[in-house]
């Protein structure tokens, strides 16, 4: 019988390099994003998201019932 192995989880913690980091950022927003949206539709669920970037850039998606959401989360990003 064939032992199965695990896989190690791997450490979470801040990349150093810029590139990199922003790399990662950006392909982790759009996956994220698309979720948001896969559950919205797939679900028939009240969906909203707001991502602030490291230099302040709002990237967002609200299913049509939350837009009020936006003006909330930039209150709570500014405080």
């Amino acid at each position: 019988m064939m032992m199965m192995r695990r896989r190690r989880r791997s450490e979470i913690r801040r990349i150093e390099d810029n590139i990199s980091r922003q790399a990662t950022f950006s392909r982790r927003r759009s996956g994220l994003l698309k979720k948001a949206r896969e559950i919205s539709v797939l679900c028939d669920a009240e969906v909203a998201l707001s991502i602030f970037s490291s230099k302040d850039k709002l990237y967002e998606f609200s299913s049509s019932r939350f837009f009020f959401v936006l003006p909330f989360s930039i209150r709570i990003h500014s405080s």
